[in-house]
């Protein structure tokens, strides 16, 4: 089984994972059931797992929570023997014993493993309570030949994205250190790379000659979540729009790299970030929905964006013209990760009025990000009887449909088994979030009002003029078909 973008992992020495915040939300929702799922498998069987948080616990009640948070949240189900052998990798130490607590239970875990274990690092905290982990780490004398994942937003504007990279470099080589976004460990996300580099049939046409614009939307139907104080300093754009979208956009305008492997892919990816042109905050529209400020925990003044839908371009020979549409909000009408690809209409239409093409828009090539990972070209076709009638057809795939559905891997389980063999290709880089927050310096420094939409809906009526003459993709005219 292949495990990211590249080529088959060589053998995977023994991984002792110190899980920083391993009470947490996202610990207990993703992290624990995927490192479980990993020491249960071929892929990395030889591993422990050393929780620590501020929280105070023995390793038997860390064991108890864990158990209850794999019960509630995996879409695996467990035997009490596979749980009875995960259990067995499991320790926890409190962060408040300190430096040298935590270094002897991590020697302990490696002394466990043996000869050749390796550290790996996962900082599912705060973005404000990272340096003092990575502090800790240092004191504690866990650095030398480890691995760190730091979970985003990383820094909330240029300044503090600098500031934070200088500082963890002090402690850390860029090379040890994995930036995560996990929409880019999902299936359908890296095959785009397939779509674009494998086919000869989209390749040639995946330029301004034949694309007219490109969206990007992500709604949520989720509110806050209980994380008011963590939103409150964030908002849409910082959460999703930085971390996650460009970096889905990167993935879509990237030129050829010269392999599939870490370093060309990185580097494409930073070329297509230093060719975007700075965002236009009159080409942004920010929103907020209807009861936000009554959120417990939020301002009753806040301007935090919950919604936020721009567009943007990419100077280069490739892309120059054409717009990139990128809409996300919470409390939407859908929970949705969708790409869609509108191509430009034939230049004359030897069709006679009322036969209806141009009727249903342009042809579309969409990819739905979401698990099931589905991919749909649109297209018009003739209508069967007599005379010339034209309807828009569908060719759909999902990845359900193939025999190696059983072989998918959860995003959050991909990317810590590529940190774990070194491998950076799914991660993003300093000089490339850096990037990131300079195009974004003039919203930053220059936002639009926020305006308020209803709960359930696509966002404020401002996105139809941002996006006019064309249309948003979502919500779909159609549904996607499913299997019999």
């Amino acid at each position: 089984m292949t495990t990211s973008a590249t080529a088959p992992k060589s053998e995977l020495p023994p991984q002792v994972v110190v899980l920083f915040g391993a009470t947490g939300d996202l610990s207990k929702r993703k992290l624990l059931s995927g490192m479980m799922h990993l020491a249960l498998s071929d892929l990395a069987p030889r591993i422990r797992v050393v929780g620590t948080s501020l929280e105070e616990m023995s390793s038997d009640e860390f064991r108890q929570m864990a158990l209850e948070a794999i019960d509630e949240f995996s879409s695996r189900k467990v035997s009490d023997e596979q749980w009875r052998q995960f259990a067995g990798k499991l320790s926890y130490v409190s962060q408040k014993a300190g430096p040298a607590a935590l270094a002897e239970a991590v020697a302990r875990a490696e002394m466990e493993l043996g000869p050749g274990t390796r550290k790996l690092h996962y900082l599912s905290v705060p973005p404000k309570a990272a340096l003092a982990v990575v502090e800790m780490l240092g004191a504690a004398g866990l650095v030398k030949g480890s691995r760190i994942i730091m979970e985003k937003p990383f820094g909330t504007d240029l300044a503090s994205a600098i500031e934070l990279n200088a500082t963890v470099h002090e402690t850390f080589d860029e090379d040890q250190i994995f930036r995560i976004d996990h929409f880019l460990g999902k299936e359908p996300a890296q095959n785009i790379l397939a779509f674009r580099f494998a086919n000869g049939l989209f390749e040639p046409i995946w330029n301004r000659n034949f694309i007219d614009h490109i969206q990007i939307d992500i709604p949520e139907k989720l509110a806050l979540d209980g994380r008011a104080n963590f939103y409150e300093s964030t908002g849409a754009f910082k959460d999703m729009v930085v971390t996650h979208l460009f970096q889905v956009l990167a993935f879509m305008a990237m030129e050829p790299p010269t392999a599939l492997e870490p370093r060309a892919i990185g580097e494409e990816k930073n070329k297509v970030f230093r060719s975007m042109k700075l965002l236009d905050p009159r080409k942004v529209v920010r929103g907020q929905y209807a009861g936000y400020l009554t959120e417990p925990g939020v301002s009753p003044d806040s301007d935090t964006d919950t919604f936020v839908a721009l567009q943007c371009e990419i100077d280069n020979w490739r892309w120059a013209g054409v717009p990139f549409y990128l809409r996300t909000g919470k409390r939407m009408a859908e929970g949705q990760r969708i790409i869609s690809i509108a191509f430009r209409e034939p230049p004359k239409s030897m069709f006679p009025a009322g036969s209806g093409v141009g009727a249903h828009g342009p042809d579309h090539l969409t990819f739905d990000l979401a698990d099931a990972s589905k991919v749909s070209l649109s297209f018009y076709g003739k209508r069967p009887g007599p005379g010339m009638r034209l309807d828009k057809l569908s060719m759909q795939f999902a990845i359900g449909e193939t025999e190696r559905v059983g072989d998918v891997l959860e995003a959050y389980e991909r990317l810590i088994l590529d940190a774990m063999h070194g491998d950076h290709t799914l991660f993003t880089t300093a000089e490339g979030i850096e990037r990131l927050w300079e195009v974004s310096a003039p919203l930053l420094a220059d936002p639009p009002p926020v305006r308020q939409y209803t709960p359930g809906s696509w966002g404020p009526n401002a996105i139809h003029q941002l996006i006019a003459p064309n249309a948003w993709r979502l919500p779909f005219e159609r549904a996607w078909r499913e299997r019999p």
